[in-house]
């Protein structure tokens, strides 16, 4: 979901894996960005709210 062009939101990810959406953002900030390496970059979309997805490097 991150991968994607538009990236996802809490919400997003909420439905779609049933977890809580401080875990969700404990994932990304723990275990995508430090132990992977990973950039999480979000931005603001209208009507959706923050949209959170994985920068190209």
């Amino acid at each position: 979901m991150l991968r994607a062009e538009s990236g996802a939101t809490i919400e997003e990810i909420v439905a779609a894996l049933d977890w809580r959406p401080h875990t969700i953002r404990g994932a990304m900030s723990g275990a995508l960005k430090k132990k992977l390496g990973l950039t999480i970059t979000s931005e603001k979309v209208e009507g959706r709210g923050r949209a959170y997805m994985i920068a190209d490097d």
